[in-house]
């Protein structure tokens, strides 16, 4: 059995197409996070500049401490909201990662196994055992690999969870404090 030059070439071309889609994948990450950063960083600027102005206009201590404590609220809650937003971002790129990978490894088990069926097809008298036992070892490679991305799964949604009940606990403790 010989590799021909268009099983090379589609090799190659597999490659550089999965290799293209994660370049792709993380420049739009990328593009999202400056976006997400930039936009931050001017409401971040814009909050300031609003802020030692009313801190200027401030007529005595009281007024003063007021205004400070006013402050607090809207930033805990623009810091959670950055928050979420780079979360949904990286879960995001995860999820498209994790769908290139997916294939990629679909594709090399799909190819793998076709060379192995030519092997056997070519293979003296005898060699069953040994094919059975790659052919076994592949099945527990791919089961395996199975559970590891269903643990993966299950680890990012009970993540998502956990930034779901932090963010009402926090919503919940600034309706308190505002109603106190």
């Amino acid at each position: 059995m010989y590799v021909t030059p268009e099983q090379i070439q589609a090799a190659n071309k597999a490659n550089v197409e999965a290799v293209l889609a994660v370049a792709s994948t993380q420049f739009a990450v990328l593009e999202k996070l400056a976006s997400i950063n930039a936009n931050a960083m001017k409401t971040a600027f814009e909050d300031s500049i609003a802020n030692a102005r009313a801190l200027i206009g401030a007529k005595d201590a009281q007024e003063l401490v007021n205004l400070q404590s006013s402050f607090a609220q809207p930033a805990l809650e623009k810091a959670i909201s950055y928050s979420r937003s780079v979360y949904e971002v990286a879960t995001g790129a995860n999820a498209e990662l994790s769908k290139v990978a997916e294939k990629r490894v679909a594709e090399w088990n799909e190819n793998f196994v076709s060379v192995l069926d030519k092997v056997t097809k070519n293979a003296p008298a005898g060699s069953d055992v040994a094919v059975a036992a790659v052919k076994s070892m592949l099945a527990a490679a791919n089961s395996a690999y199975d559970n590891f991305a269903k643990v993966t799964k299950q680890a990012t949604e009970i993540a998502e969870a956990n930034v779901a009940a932090a963010t009402e606990t926090v919503k919940g403790l600034s309706k308190a404090k505002k109603a106190a």
